[in-house]
């Protein structure tokens, strides 16, 4: 695989994700490359708790607003951050890149791993 079959696409918004995903598939369309062929890439800020109060310790941890988080990463409760994550793969992410801020915190880990990918699939 070259770099040039691969878009990554970090730190966007998802609606400016969707309009770049477009203007890199109209651009494989000029120049008579199937689209389908590009992998598009995006990466979030994770921070996901069980619940609220754990949610917010954890934006507190890494000293982060809750209400920035939610806004712009993978972040809230597990069913949130699989909610986000699905819009991303919905929008045409093959691959989403989550940035762990703290990362003595394993018990978050585990929380996406048992809760948040049983919800992707």
């Amino acid at each position: 695989m070259a770099v040039a079959d691969i878009g990554e696409l970090y730190g966007l918004p998802l609606e400016e994700f969707t309009a770049a995903c477009a203007r890199v598939r109209a651009a494989c369309g000029a120049i008579g490359r199937d689209p389908a062929t590009m992998i598009f890439s995006a990466a979030q800020v994770l921070c996901c708790g069980a619940d609220e109060a754990e949610f917010t310790r954890r934006a507190a941890a890494i000293g982060r607003d809750p209400a920035e988080l939610r806004r712009d990463g993978a972040c809230g409760t597990p069913d949130e951050v699989a909610a986000r994550l699905r819009s991303y793969r919905d929008a045409g992410a093959g691959r989403m890149y989550l940035q762990v801020l703290d990362l003595t915190d394993l018990d978050h880990l585990r929380l996406v791993a048992e809760e948040v990918v049983p919800l992707l699939t």
